[in-house]
């Protein structure tokens, strides 16, 4: 590879294992405090991102995430906590893993390695040039993800990615790249590290934005949340009861009645 990557070189510190467990503590934490500055000087990258998906939503496009272990991982756990922050449908936001469902948990052999297989996943959605897709890879090398994003871009569908490597073929094939180098990780290569915080920084701020821009926040607040357990349903009913300043029996009623803080807000001042 011509380019540097950086997410392979060596650790900053040595002899790891003379470490005592403050020290391990202490230096993971030293390094864990650089990410959000490497994120920091993406966010032009990010904001374009997010533009173009508001864009694509708000004409009932979706959000394609597709990556391989730890990235693929933290891409379905981003689609998977936006139906119950934001209230909106299951396929709104939909992740993707080399090896399938069973590759969440465990690792699959080679799947990572596959030239075909991450387009053949996403057909199985119909992606269209309605959606976008993006592909998230520390290194930026995965053929898993490149090769679904090099096909995505052939349909007209807009790609991004997000990386940890500068010039990557990953970083280079993307139509709106987010690049974030974090360096070396404290355990040298092991990208669930570093990396990973910086993938799910940005995957957060990606969504989180995309959704408040959709209309899915008013003021600070979740309104559109679902009711999915007790702590929610506390969570709703605080916020009825200050939104509307009125006593927290009669805002839970008004919650549990209309099924969301948004709906029961807009029955009582009608």
């Amino acid at each position: 590879m011509s380019f540097i990557k950086t997410t392979e070189q060596a650790s900053n510190h040595n002899h790891l294992e003379k470490m005592s467990a403050f020290e391990l503590i202490t230096k993971i934490n030293q390094e864990d405090k650089t990410v959000a500055f490497a994120v920091e000087k993406a966010i032009p990258q990010i904001e374009k991102l997010v533009v173009q998906i508001v864009k694509k939503l708000k004409n009932n496009g979706r959000i394609f995430y597709i990556g391989a272990g730890t990235s693929g991982r933290l891409g379905i756990l981003d689609a998977s906590e936006c139906p119950p922050t934001f209230g909106v449908d299951d396929n709104l936001v939909v992740g993707l893993i080399a090896g399938g469902d069973k590759a969440i948990r465990k690792a699959v052999e080679n799947a990572e390695d596959s030239i075909t297989q991450g387009w053949l996943d996403l057909k199985k959605h119909h992606i269209t040039e309605k959606d976008v897709l993006i592909g998230i890879a520390a290194s930026g090398t995965t053929p898993y993800v490149i090769s679904a994003l090099q096909k995505a871009n052939e349909h007209c569908i807009i790609t991004g990615c997000i990386t940890m490597n500068q010039g990557s073929p990953l970083a280079l094939i993307a139509k709106h790249p987010i690049v974030a180098v974090v360096g070396p990780e404290f355990v040298t290569g092991s990208s669930r590290m570093k990396a990973g915080t910086a993938q799910k920084m940005i995957l957060n701020i990606i969504t989180t934005s995309v959704m408040i821009q959709l209309g899915k926040v008013k003021g600070n607040k979740m309104v559109d949340m679902q009711l999915s357990n007790d702590k929610l349903v506390v969570r709703g009913t605080k916020m009825i009861a200050d939104a509307l300043n009125i006593d927290s029996k009669i805002a839970k009623k008004l919650l549990l009645k209309n099924g969301s803080v948004r709906k029961a807000i807009e029955t009582y001042e009608k």
